[in-house]
């Protein structure tokens, strides 16, 4: 691991910004850095959504195979689909969670949020075990943080998210791990984490994250078995297409480093 973090601090000399990583690989010490600090989520914060819908399913207070009805009135900007579907489309709540996921689409995770609801939400992801992720807005809502409101998290809740997706848990069963697992492999936001990396020898299951001057991913690391977590966030930044080439060389590392020492352990 102390090559790897050497070749990391290669790559963030000079950085214009703040990073936070958290990077636990099986078989290895992790690697931590500012991995507490709290961030601007941006859409990392669609993982505990996402874990926090599984959960209220999980207990019987909503029922993802649920049609819901889109209309004109939940329709934002930025990421995702919906805004380009016709106007009356219906989904189910699953299929909701899966753009939610893997095109990060913004209506679809508003429409989520109001399905629980906010104050919901935060209690979800207290029992998901996160004490600094905190969702005070929606998706798009401008009002909000011009007010001082926004989402947030840590790399190391991310990652403790990323563990809840793939470990053995109490929270979860295999069934609920496999939706959420699925549907991080769709993924079709693959530019930072995964853009380097030989998917033939490791399988990438990852979410991203960015807002002005803001630049995440975080992902899950497979190979022949073998399981790592690694969430890089990023802010601060006056070059954010810097940090996204940061993000790629890191992620380039880290799955060298795997590779390696899964070699190793043959």
């Amino acid at each position: 691991m102390e090559i790897l973090k050497e070749k990391i601090q290669e790559e963030l000399y000079g950085f214009h910004g703040r990073v936070g990583l958290a990077i636990e690989l099986e078989d290895t010490k992790p690697c931590y850095l500012n991995s507490q600090e709290v961030f601007q989520s941006a859409s990392l914060i669609k993982i505990p959504i996402l874990l926090s819908v599984l959960l209220a399913h999980n207990k019987d207070e909503i029922n993802i195979q649920h049609p819901v009805t889109i209309s004109n009135e939940n329709i934002v900007g930025g990421s995702g689909v919906l805004q380009a579907l016709s106007n009356g489309l219906t989904l189910s709540v699953k299929d909701l969670m899966t753009l939610m996921i893997i095109v990060s689409d913004n209506t679809a995770t508003n429409i989520l949020i109001d399905l629980l609801g906010i104050e919901r939400i935060n209690t979800k992801f207290q029992e998901l075990g996160l004490k600094h992720t905190k969702l005070n807005r929606k998706m798009m809502d401008f009002a909000a943080m011009k007010q001082g409101k926004d989402n947030q998290t840590t790399p190391e809740e991310i990652v403790h998210c990323l563990k809840l997706v793939n470990d053995f848990n109490e929270l979860f069963e295999i069934d609920g791990q496999n939706i959420a697992k699925e549907m991080l492999n769709h993924q079709q936001i693959r530019d930072k984490l995964p853009a380097l990396v030989d998917e033939n020898q490791i399988t990438v299951f990852n979410k991203t994250g960015e807002l002005s001057n803001v630049e995440h991913d975080c992902a899950i690391f497979e190979c022949q078995g073998r399981k790592g977590y690694i969430a890089v966030l990023t802010d601060r930044l006056n070059d954010q297409e810097n940090a996204k080439q940061t993000i790629r060389k890191i992620g380039k590392h880290i799955s060298d480093f795997f590779i390696r020492t899964q070699t190793d352990l043959g």
